[in-house]
């Protein structure tokens, strides 16, 4: 009996060891397969891709264009693409969003700016003439409206659940060709101080985004809204072609702007009436600031809030309505969300000295031109 089971189990080593030989020599001759060279797959049993989000968030991308007569750049006088009409003297200008069913559409201000004769192309191919009904130069955001019913607005992601590397889709009418999808990642994420708009807090990415793409849609890897299309940094910024580097406008910013653009075409927002400047470790070991943080109060606009509430240039804001200030931007968007005339405590230090006043804000005065 026992020599019996010896048999059995020294047959079965040998044809485990055989099979691992053949592994072995067959990984050998013929290469082991490489994990990333492997398609990845879908729970479906289908290769990855993302033409589910395209379908879903595509036909709420428009182009936008006019007949009105404006200055061409070389590099796109004379194009006579699709996604636009052919008819004689249509120009494009950018793309937008719609974010209503009945025909409110998102886009960048300086797309339409100064125009009054302003048309959209549908992702369908209608065509309608659009009326602006909003704008904010302070985020570059506009809105238009068309006369139009059942329109597919696009659904609203969260951007303040990014990650830098999380996969994102750019969807426009670069250079008029047509509607065009390019895919990046998110680079960075609350890109500001690029001299761009007076409020920025920029997604930045390396999906391609070109000239035509303003005001297009950013989405995520489920076809949701997650920024609009903006800038690009480009060492030719007279061609406006992408090298990796865009930004867009995120949709916690424009949940900020939308709603007041629906409701009066204007965004009211709260003003100090100062100039702040950044608190740098050099100007806080002159001024003896003791490791303090906060914002250097630069310049006072004496017909303004904030000196008819004692503070005075040289002064370092440590907070406003009870939120700690940490740096200019920050400071200046937190400002900006309180309704004008709500009085709120802004402490300060001056002369080593720690400060308290109520200020009653003004309301934020538009851009000049605007």
């Amino acid at each position: 009996m026992l020599k019996r089971l010896w048999l059995i189990f020294a047959q079965t080593v040998t044809v485990c060891a055989g099979v691992g030989l053949a592994v072995v020599l067959w990984e050998h001759f013929h290469g082991s397969p490489d994990a990333a060279s492997l398609p990845v797959m879908r729970e479906s049993g289908t290769v990855l891709s993302y033409s589910e989000a395209v379908k879903k968030a595509a036909p709420a991308v428009v182009n936008i264009y006019t007949t009105q007569a404006v200055e061409e750049d070389e590099d796109t006088a004379g194009t006579n693409p699709a996604g636009i009409p052919r008819s004689s003297g249509a120009t494009p200008l950018g793309s937008g969003v719609v974010v209503s069913r009945n025909g409110f559409i998102l886009t960048n201000n300086h797309v339409i700016e100064d125009l009054t004769d302003i048309s959209v192309a549908l992702h369908d191919g209608r065509e309608f003439q659009a009326r602006r009904m909003g704008i904010d130069p302070e985020t570059d955001l506009a809105l238009l409206k068309v006369d139009a019913q059942d329109l597919s607005p696009i659904e609203f992601g969260s951007s303040d659940t990014l990650e830098v590397g999380d996969v994102v889709l750019a969807i426009g009418n670069p250079f008029n060709v047509g509607q065009t999808v390019t895919m990046g990642i998110v680079s960075a994420l609350g890109r500001h101080s690029l001299g761009l708009n007076s409020f920025e807090d920029f997604i930045q990415t390396d999906a391609a985004i070109n000239r035509g793409n303003s005001g297009g849609a950013l989405i995520n890897s489920s076809g949701q809204l997650i920024g609009i299309n903006t800038a690009i940094f480009s060492p030719d910024m007279n061609a406006g072609t992408s090298v990796g580097i865009g930004f867009a406008i995120p949709t916690r910013l424009v949940n900020e702007v939308l709603p007041a653009l629906m409701k009066s075409g204007r965004v009211r927002r709260g003003y100090l009436g100062l100039v702040p400047q950044a608190l740098t470790p050099e100007i806080a070991d002159k001024l003896k600031l003791g490791g303090r943080q906060g914002v250097l109060v630069a310049v006072v606009k004496k017909d303004a809030a904030a000196w008819a509430s004692g503070i005075r240039e040289g002064d370092l804001i440590t907070s406003v309505d009870g939120q700690p200030v940490t740096d200019v931007a920050a400071m200046m968007r937190q400002v900006s969300a309180i309704k004008p005339g709500r009085t709120v405590e802004v402490m300060f230090y001056r002369g080593g000295k720690k400060w308290r006043t109520q200020v009653t804000l003004q309301e934020r005065p538009p851009l000049k031109g605007k």
